[in-house]
């Protein structure tokens, strides 16, 4: 299949929370090997749409496809089947739990299946996580390392590890980078730009554009439940920062023509 296929399309997507209209009639197209940057004010519908491609949410009106077939999930695990994988901003680790077994939470390996217990394959799941770190170039010293004992960026990349553990084509980010450091901050870009080297597909919801300009191949806009900007990432960061904002506080409209540049 072409790189240039959709891997993504939601199509005319609505969603309404009892009189609130969350998300009005919204188009999104993401390519293969392609990082989208998402942007909006709060309550723009950004968190809500990735909840729908993520299968938390049931649209009321629209379509999803995936590479080109029309999907219906129903949950998170259908979603996870078709390959999509969210990584919430709250990361959703098991503190307690080490590296690996946060990589493997829910879906551990068993070597062993005693009726009515399996017994699990910890070192064949401690090789795995390793060769997953590595090859992402994620700087963890020790698989067996309790999350607690991470920092702030080594955690966000456990969570993105874990998100692409299991051949994902679509890896969803919220907020990958809130509340990190600078350093921490710029490895988890360095993260972003491994995992489209090795061909994955990423959105990533930001209220930082200094992140997306810095990542992302194109950028949506939203904007009280639609989306009003679909352009490509270039030009000047000043100028580009100063488009953005117009979209994003109304100063711009372009609800019946958000296209791409």
């Amino acid at each position: 299949m072409p790189e240039t296929t959709a891997v993504v399309e939601m199509r005319n997507i609505k969603k309404n929370f009892a009189a609130v209209q969350a998300l009005r009639g919204v188009d999104l197209v993401l390519r293969h090997n392609e990082v989208l940057g998402l942007m909006g004010d709060n309550a723009a519908g950004k968190s809500t749409l990735m909840k729908v491609l993520s299968g938390a949410y049931i649209p009321d009106e629209g379509e999803i496809l995936i590479e080109g077939k029309k999907v219906h999930m129903a949950d998170p695990l259908d979603a996870r089947r078709l390959g999509i994988e969210m990584v919430y901003q709250d990361l959703a680790l098991a503190n307690n739990l080490d590296v690996t077994s946060n990589v493997f939470l829910g879906r551990e390996t068993v070597s062993a299946q005693l009726i009515p217990i399996g017994v699990l394959d910890s070192r064949s799941m401690e090789q795995e996580s390793k060769r997953l770190l590595d090859r992402l170039k994620i700087d963890i010293p020790s698989v067996r390392l309790l999350v607690e004992r991470l920092s702030g960026g080594q955690r966000q990349a456990v969570a993105i590890a874990r998100a692409t553990a299991f051949n994902s084509k679509v890896i969803i980010m919220d907020e990958p980078t809130a509340a990190l450091s600078v350093a921490a901050i710029s490895k988890v870009l360095d993260l972003v730009r491994e995992l489209k080297a090795q061909g994955a597909s990423i959105i990533i919801i930001s209220h930082r554009l200094e992140d997306i300009y810095s990542v992302s191949d194109r950028l949506v806009v939203m904007r009280q439940g639609r989306k009003v900007r679909d352009c490509p990432v270039t030009g000047d960061i000043d100028e580009f920062r100063e488009r953005v904002v117009a979209y994003m506080i109304g100063a711009r409209d372009d609800f019946a023509n958000a296209v791409v540049d």
